[in-house]
């Protein structure tokens, strides 16, 4: 490990970044890669460490460099646990998401509050019940992210002038596929405003290791303005990368002036007991 790296680690990081689709980096000063290790979870991958705002940050691509892990490969819980030994408790996740609702156009940001779980065969819990470890947990997870990191964001991405929307139900599909007509129809009367592939168990998992978590979620397409059926409204990857190609910048320059103005030390209260947590994040790797 370089010496840049070795003074941006141990603790030391306030805050990790992870990029989804279509966001793969950030411009840290001082920027370092740790390489790879192994862990009870699998490989954590490399993971970018430098300065953003003055801050301490840790990043990492969700599919790694060039989109290589699709949805349901994602090892979520070898990467956040990586991000949090390093130090950080605020999370901040980004999303390229489907619009469920006709007040969401491209381009749009969206402050994620809640969660439907669509998903199956993930694994989405460090506490699984294996010898040796806390044996189980029951998170509370009514609300998967921090109502304060998204008043700070809103505020944030308001003086931006950017379009933003401060909450917004995400229904979270298995992948890769897109859905279909007949599915996206269900999940707006489930209460979806917004579909996408990889908030849980990344959410979940955050919880877990007492994150404090905020998700910047990007509209990339809507079927919404031309009805279930036309075929030019459907989501396809060319539309969702093209979309955060043109967000690259206004990505970028939201999640630093966030950060900026995330208060130093801010963390959330425990949802699980302090001695679990620390035994999860300790020496069990």
């Amino acid at each position: 490990m370089s010496e840049a790296a070795e003074s941006l680690t141990d603790g030391a990081i306030e805050f990790a970044v992870i990029g989804g689709s279509g966001f793969e980096g950030l411009d840290l000063d001082g920027r370092a890669v740790l390489p790879q290790r192994e862990s009870r979870w699998g490989t954590v991958p490399e993971i970018a460490v430098g300065e953003l705002a003055g801050r301490r940050v840790a990043f990492a691509p969700r599919h790694g460099v060039g989109h290589r892990m699709p949805p349901h490969r994602v090892n979520a819980r070898a990467l956040l646990w990586g991000l949090r030994t390093l130090g950080a408790r605020a999370l901040l996740s980004t999303n390229a998401v489907g619009g469920l609702d006709a007040g969401l156009r491209p381009g749009d940001f969206v402050l994620t509050d809640q969660l439907i779980d669509r998903t199956h065969g993930r694994a989405d819990t460090y506490f699984d019940g294996e010898p040796g470890g806390a044996g189980v947990q029951h998170l509370p997870f009514a609300e998967p992210y921090d109502r304060g990191l998204r008043r700070i964001a809103h505020e944030v991405l308001q003086k931006a002038d950017e379009r933003v929307h401060p909450s917004g139900t995400s229904v979270v599909i298995q992948g890769p596929r897109f859905a279909t007509a007949a599915e996206a129809r269900w999940h707006r009367a489930m209460g979806a405003h917004l579909v996408n592939m990889t908030q849980l168990p990344e959410a979940a998992l955050a919880a877990e290791l007492g994150f404090a978590h905020l998700n910047i979620a990007i509209v990339t397409d809507t079927d919404t303005e031309h009805g279930d059926t036309d075929a030019d409204a459907s989501a396809t990857a060319e539309r969702v990368f093209a979309v955060m190609a043109g967000a690259q910048s206004r990505l970028s320059a939201a999640v630093t002036a966030i950060i900026a103005a995330v208060p130093t030390g801010y963390a959330p209260a425990p949802r699980l007991a302090p001695e679990v947590v620390e035994l999860l994040i300790g020496g069990r790797g």
